[in-house]
């Protein structure tokens, strides 16, 4: 797949995530420092039931593009952190808390941003 296309992916999937009500959607081209994944999209989540209706619209919108989940996402519901491996990009469901622990934005801090929403949580 190439670059352009995966970046424009990345981008519709973090405009889904802002139009389902995910807070601070942040997208990240990852290629130049990181080995396992192209792009990192994170947002913070409200509730398990947002949870739930965002990986709905995730599925089907992966699905419409003939892309797959490629491991089972990882459920850590007990520190608020949903991790959806897509491959070339990895989605980070996150409630407020946990977003505001991990701070993944600081981690990965030398990727370039592609995608920022306008909300902020």
């Amino acid at each position: 797949m190439e670059d352009t296309v995966k970046t424009n992916l990345v981008t519709d999937l973090a405009k889904l995530l802002e139009e389902h009500r995910g807070t601070d959607v942040l997208a990240l081209d990852l290629r130049a420092v990181c080995s396992w994944t192209d792009y990192f999209i994170i947002t913070t989540t409200s509730s398990q039931t947002h949870v739930k209706g965002i990986l709905k619209h995730i599925r089907t919108f992966l699905s419409s593009q003939n892309l797959e989940i490629l491991h089972r996402q990882k459920h850590v519901e007990e520190e608020g952190w949903i991790l959806i491996d897509c491959g070339f990009t990895v989605i980070h469901l996150m409630n407020e808390e946990t977003r505001r622990f991990y701070e993944l934005e600081k981690l990965w801090h030398t990727g370039s941003v592609i995608y920022h929403s306008s909300k902020s949580s």
